[in-house]
């Protein structure tokens, strides 16, 4: 064969393979290994504006996405997002935090606007202090990512304390943000054990009922932020008269409101808090609370084995009573664990009906305050000896997401942040190590790094909101 002949060869080489690529581009089908997929190739994407997907996005022809923010800046109807630089985001990849204005008839807060807000005036000096609930299942016990949130905000923000503890705790000896000791003989009422109806439950889901000897101590840490107690607050419900024992002082505790509250005026510096039972008639209590005189605060109320459809059982008086003691700037909702009860479940309609009810109910309770409610965390399940992705994780996420557009909320998308499909094998079997091996709950340092996610995203809105 001549010369002339050969030296062509590379370029049918090339030809021949750009013409496989362009043929198997067009397959649309998928093999088990590693859910691979080929997809389709777009010869012009490179010169579009709009990209096909792009396309699908603006015309509405998926309801799972979101349109382009109104660049005005003004509200929109309940579903769409609030203004935004930003242009297109699936709720199902994006990292950050998507914010949604409630319908027009409705009065509440829209999005995290509210708490962007306050930090605003926070930071000038103008507010003294913020507060953020954050309603968990065992993903947040022992004070789990609200510790190294709580830990960066006041870093950035100031405020020193851990917020509140309940009186008793099943995961007291784990919590490594406050020593917390107490006696047996406390009676705990809560979700699981069926309260009288003479019982209100506290914001944590807990009241508890002192037996005669009871006593509770806590004790600050060698920690940034948590090695000295300067503010502490003791929640508690109706009493007359009523006497406790704070460091061998009487206190007479009065009150006919579902929460009061009693200031310690003493300073307390570097020493425990002891709190006993002084006698009398028994009088709920609630837990108590560690701040400074500014700053903000994380609360952490996890209550393992729920999953969010119990907070609809709070009171509407007892809400509106701790708004008034100690009122929250953003309430963080974070359940799904406890709901993915069967990984191949993709029918959440009955979860979503209840929670629309706790949804209305909240809402309605805390018209003024932001709300955050954050996807589920990828879980996963042994399936044809591999672990992957249970089907219900996707699904579980729409529904979450539909009641933030619906009640103009904001939306983080933790299995997002993780990684998406498959993120939580890796945090299981990756080199660190993030989460245990029943590839559902997050270990300490995984914990620390979701932390460390959230409070990321929270404070590129706030960096986004201070741009004129």
């Amino acid at each position: 064969m001549s010369g002339k002949n050969k030296s062509a060869y590379p370029f049918y080489i090339i030809v021949g393979s750009l013409v496989c690529l362009v043929a198997l581009s067009q397959l649309n089908y998928s093999f088990s290994y590693k859910d691979f997929q080929f997809r389709k190739l777009d010869m012009l994407s490179d010169l579009r504006t709009t990209s096909p997907d792009d396309k699908e996005l603006t015309t509405g022809k998926d309801s799972s996405k979101l349109s382009v923010s109104d660049s005005t800046g003004a509200r929109k109807p309940g579903g769409s997002t609030l203004p935004n630089p930003d242009h297109l985001h699936d709720y199902m990849s994006y990292t950050g935090i998507l914010e949604y204005a409630p319908p027009a008839t409705v009065e509440t807060a829209a999005g995290i606007q509210h708490f962007l807000n306050v930090l605003k005036e926070l930071h000038a000096g103008t507010r003294k202090k913020v507060r953020i609930a954050y309603f968990g299942d065992s993903m947040i016990e022992g004070d789990l990512i609200t510790s190294d949130l709580r830990d960066s905000l006041q870093s950035q923000f100031g405020g020193a304390g851990v917020g509140f503890v309940p009186v008793t705790s099943v995961v007291a000896s784990f919590r490594t943000t406050i020593q917390h000791t107490f006696s047996s003989d406390w009676k705990d009422y809560h979700y699981k054990n069926s309260p009288p109806a003479s019982v209100t439950l506290g914001l944590s889901g807990h009241t508890f009922y002192p037996g005669g000897n009871s006593w509770v101590k806590y004790s600050p840490v060698k920690k940034t932020h948590l090695d000295k107690f300067e503010e502490v607050s003791v929640l508690y419900g109706p009493a007359t008269a009523a006497t406790i024992n704070i460091n061998d002082r009487d206190y007479t505790l009065t009150g006919d409101q579902p929460v009061n509250r009693l200031d310690l005026q003493q300073d307390t510096g570097h020493t425990s808090i002891v709190l006993k039972n002084g006698g009398g008639a028994a009088m709920p209590f609630y837990g108590v609370c560690f701040e400074s005189n500014k700053g903000i605060y994380v609360d952490n109320y996890s209550f393992r084995g729920i999953s969010g459809v119990e907070l609809g059982r709070l009171s509407s008086a007892m809400i509106h009573r701790m708004q008034e003691e100690r009122p929250y700037d953003l309430v963080i909702m974070h359940y799904g664990a406890n709901v993915l009860f069967r990984p191949e479940l993709t029918d959440y309609s009955w979860y979503e009906r209840p929670m629309k009810k706790v949804m209305d109910s909240l809402r309605q309770d805390l018209p003024a305050t932001s709300f955050l409610i954050i996807g589920t965390a990828d879980k996963s399940y042994r399936k044809n000896d591999r672990y992957i992705t249970a089907p219900g994780v996707e699904a579980l996420l729409k529904v979450q997401h539909d009641l933030a557009t619906g009640y103009g909320t904001a939306y983080w998308n933790l299995y997002a942040a993780m990684g998406g499909e498959g993120s939580m094998v890796k945090w299981v079997e990756g080199d660190t190590v993030l989460a245990n091996k029943d590839y559902t709950h997050l270990n300490r340092q995984g914990a620390a790094k979701v932390g460390a996610l959230l409070y990321k995203a929270i404070m590129n809105e706030y960096r986004r909101a201070e741009k004129p």
